[in-house]
């Protein structure tokens, strides 16, 4: 018994170091697959989160991008524009925690989201909700900044098309809303309308090529 018993009181310290060790690693794995600026996951982590609810139930599929971002990174300096971002993804991320959806930051002033929503008459006045929640004025600096986004959506039956197909659809929705001069827009059909040039729509950043043969 009494071997028994070192023995436990050996391993003891030696469970419990591998029990913070455990939590050490899980807390690292879990910032890196977080945006830093936002606090947000990133693509990768939103994807695996978002192809799970869209294989489960009917979802909205919303791609956000946020307006005259690059006029107000010029006039009010980069610092503005980080502070616009995070506030955009702060209110974005509560949105989605409300609707119980995925959400994440896909890169600069761009973010993605997919929430369940089972009855296509919901989604328009949730949309107005979530626009008007994210144009609130940003503080920085002691000023107001104005913020404006357009969203584009892609809500059509289920079992759907792919996340990255829903992305494609609800892209084009957000350019269509963005055309128009900001708000929303919603797509029903889910094949993409615009030509694909390097993966993406036709007309957005990284499908334009220089006479160097680079990507613009």
């Amino acid at each position: 018994m009494s071997h028994t018993l070192t023995a436990i009181s050996a391993a003891a310290p030696l469970a419990a170091g591998w029990t913070v060790h455990s939590l050490w690693f899980r807390r690292i794995l879990d910032q890196a697959r977080r945006d830093p600026l936002t606090g947000l996951p990133t693509r990768a982590a939103f994807e695996m989160h978002a192809a799970r609810l869209l294989s489960r139930a009917r979802c909205a599929v919303l791609l956000i991008d946020l307006d005259g971002f690059k006029a107000l990174n010029d006039t009010f300096g980069h610092a503005a524009g980080d502070a616009a971002i995070r506030a955009a993804g702060e209110r974005l991320g509560t949105w989605v925690h409300v609707q119980n959806g995925a959400v994440g930051r896909l890169g600069g002033d761009e973010f993605a989201a997919v929430v369940r929503m089972p009855h296509t008459t919901d989604l328009p006045l949730e949309l107005r909700t979530l626009h008007e929640l994210l144009c609130q004025p940003v503080k920085f600096d002691g000023r107001l900044i104005s913020l404006g986004c357009s969203i584009g959506a892609y809500h059509g039956p289920f079992p759907g098309p792919s996340l990255p197909t829903a992305l494609r659809v609800a892209d084009e929705a957000m350019y269509g809303a963005k055309q128009a001069g900001g708000g929303s827009l919603i797509a029903s059909n889910p094949t993409p309308v615009y030509l694909t040039v390097n993966g993406r729509r036709d007309g957005r950043s990284g499908t334009d090529f220089d006479a160097e043969g680079g990507v613009t």
